[in-house]
């Protein structure tokens, strides 16, 4: 009977240990069954916080060239740039903290995503703007411009002109002075020697010739002045030479821009009347034999000549 009994003990301590064992594993079996199911959600979750942050990465770099796109196109159009600038840093520190992983929502990105989309759009209204004032812009410039040539071939046009008019001025202001100036005739030259005896003849004898005398007559001119009249003489040498000595009364006076030495010069009182004007010349030196001429100008222009020999 103890034998029975203690087999009977020993048997339900076997099953209550199997049940006891079975219970475990069903227990250990949900436990590793939920923990796997926690472990593939886990990794779904980071798989596609993973894709969000790669898309987000992507659509700010995408906004980050085109923001790059609008700052050059503006500055080349000439637009102020400094609300694109101040977005440009804002758009940089997001990108930043994106990629240090600073915990901020997806939805809050999105959010700045499609500020910044509407952002662009703005502005490429801002773009089609300056474009059509830089057309209006080319446009004006052109028309200036095309202005500006008509009116520097007018103003060439009117300078040509006052120059042509000026030369035909200056041209007719030279008729009128030449026209009104002295004009000398009969220019003779006579001999006078030591005693003042005059002789004329074709040639003189140098020992013989101590003065020269000049003889000519003004003729009448109703364009000129009735004034005293500077008329200069110049006595060439057989060489060509001017005959002077400025302690003689030689000096230098004004022939076409050009200072030119005179041999002597007398004032005359012009009368417009034919007047007969005479001048005596002393040399102080004798003459060279040979054939002489006598020039006379007044005002800057030549008004007569005359000759003498020498032997």
């Amino acid at each position: 009977m103890e034998n029975n009994s203690q087999r009977s003990k020993t048997n339900g301590a076997l099953l209550a240990a199997l049940i006891i064992m079975t219970g475990l594993a069903g227990v250990s079996s949900y436990l590793y069954f939920d923990q796997k199911k926690v472990s593939e959600n886990q990794e779904v979750t980071i798989s596609e916080r993973v894709e969000e942050l790669s898309t987000t990465r992507v659509k700010l770099d995408s906004i980050s060239t085109a923001l790059d796109a609008k700052i050059a196109e503006v500055q080349k159009l000439g637009g102020d740039v400094s609300e694109l600038e101040k977005m440009k840093v804002q758009l940089e520190q997001d990108k930043a903290s994106l990629r240090k992983g600073n915990r901020i929502s997806m939805a809050k990105y999105e959010a700045k995503i499609k500020q910044y989309e509407a952002f662009l759009v703005e502005k490429d209204t801002l773009i089609a703007n300056l474009q059509r004032e830089n057309v209006t812009l080319a446009s004006n410039v052109k028309v200036l411009d095309e202005e500006n040539t008509g009116l520097k071939t007018e103003r060439q046009r009117l300078t040509d002109s006052v120059t042509t008019v000026v030369s035909q001025n200056q041209e007719l202001s030279t008729k009128v002075t030449r026209a009104a100036a002295l004009k000398a005739q009969n220019v003779k030259v006579f001999a006078v020697n030591a005693k003042g005896k005059v002789k004329e003849d074709d040639s003189y004898k140098a020992k013989r010739l101590d003065k020269i005398k000049l003889v000519y007559t003004l003729l009448d001119n109703p364009l000129t002045k009735e004034e005293p009249k500077d008329v200069f003489v110049r006595v060439l040498d057989p060489s060509g030479a001017v005959v002077s000595d400025m302690a003689n009364g030689s000096g230098t006076f004004s022939v076409d821009g050009n200072e030119t030495i005179y041999t002597t010069k007398q004032t005359v009182n012009y009368t417009s009347n034919g007047q007969n004007v005479e001048l005596l010349y002393t040399r102080g030196i004798p003459y060279k034999p040979g054939k002489y001429t006598v020039e006379l100008y007044s005002e800057g222009f030549r008004i007569g000549s005359g000759e003498f020999a020498v032997r």
